[in-house]
């Protein structure tokens, strides 16, 4: 049975780390022109801790780009595939903002970022396909999800599918909602193979919606009704993403597992975009719940918001890279594990993959 099978991961965690105290003398607003007491500045980081588990956050240095960072995961997931890069079919990368230079705020995506890696990466074939995906935070999954299709259908055999943002660039400093924001990148390299059923991508599932969903985020000006300035920055419904995302994830991840003939209590680990800490255990205690089982087992979903925040595109290639090279404590896959990956974001888009590990 042909089917894609994940050969080789990288990532890059930026350097520069910013801890919840470095941002309590910020002047945040809650609303347009609506400033928040600096007195209580204190007390809104730890709220935001206790409803996030984000203790601190990684921004790229000055001198680079998404594209970059993108490129730097590339290479270290090829590296571990042991290709040759000039085999790819495909570069796939997701993101939503382009490159967006430290002096100069505005999105620059032509070329697209995956021909900017391409070249990066001195791919000369032609027939290697690069391009870009913008999906909201679930793009690199919906990215693997593109090239399963191509693998299986045998119009390809490798690709390489990356995600990489630097959201530090378009999140309003003056709003509190900025605090989740991060920057990273993560890199995945497929191979079709002749497996056995329960290897590789097994199935998985995806749904947009848009009609009453589309502006849950959106890009707007600053807060500080003080700033002059044209430029645009990340603006989200907290409360009704959460809402959002409590009410469909379960269904799509069940909606996958259906699909591969997986129960839930055969799945070892479940790879999460990492947005909330409260909202990743209240999705995964409802899918639980709703096949009668009310602990969720011990270690089933690694997480990494703590130390390096909400990075959209990026957050699950990192984290499965992580757990892979030994850096996640006690977390681990062996061949034979089945693991989902499931994300949510802009749009609103949701989708979820299940795969037999090799």
């Amino acid at each position: 049975m042909r089917r894609s099978v994940i050969i080789g991961t990288g990532s890059y965690i930026p350097t520069r780390r910013v801890r919840n105290e470095d941002l309590v003398s910020r002047e945040f607003f809650s609303d347009y022109g609506k400033p928040v007491d600096r007195a209580t500045n204190a007390r809104v980081v730890e709220k935001f801790q206790k409803i996030t588990d984000i203790s601190e956050r990684r921004y790229v240095e000055d001198d680079l780009v998404a594209s970059d960072i993108g490129r730097i995961a590339a290479e270290r997931a090829i590296e571990a595939s042991g290709i040759d890069p000039e085999t790819l079919d495909y570069v796939v990368v997701a993101h939503n903002f382009g490159d967006i230079r430290h002096d100069n705020r505005r999105t620059d995506i032509v070329p697209t970022l995956a021909a900017r890696i391409k070249q990066g990466l001195g791919i000369a074939n032609p027939e290697c396909v690069a391009y870009d995906l913008p999906f909201g935070c679930p793009g690199w999954l919906q990215g693997i999800i593109q090239a399963d299709y191509y693998l299986r259908s045998g119009d390809a055999t490798r690709a390489l599918v990356i995600g990489a943002e630097t959201l530090s660039r378009v999140c309003d400093p003056h709003d509190r909602d900025s605090l989740i924001y991060a920057d990273g990148a993560g890199a995945t390299v497929l191979e079709a193979r002749d497996t056995e059923a329960d290897q590789g991508i097994m199935a998985h599932a995806t749904r947009s919606d848009t009609l009453d969903h589309a502006r849950l985020l959106w890009m707007g000006s600053t807060y500080d009704v003080k700033t002059v300035s044209d430029g645009l920055y990340l603006k989200m419904y907290g409360r009704r993403l959460y809402e959002y995302a409590l009410t469909h994830v379960p269904g799509v991840v069940e909606k996958s597992l259906e699909r591969a003939g997986v129960e839930i209590t055969a799945v070892k680990k479940i790879l999460i975009h990492q947005a909330n800490a409260k909202m990743d255990e209240a999705i995964l205690s409802r899918l639980f719940k709703a096949h009668g089982i009310d602990d969720v087992p011990d270690d089933i979903m690694p997480m990494t918001i703590s130390w390096l925040g909400n990075s959209s595109v990026a957050t699950v290639p990192t984290l499965l890279d992580l757990v892979l090279r030994g850096q996640m404590p006690d977390q681990k896959i062996e061949a034979g594990d089945v693991i989902v990956f499931t994300s949510v974001g802009a749009g609103m888009n949701v989708n979820s993959v299940v795969y037999g590990w090799v």
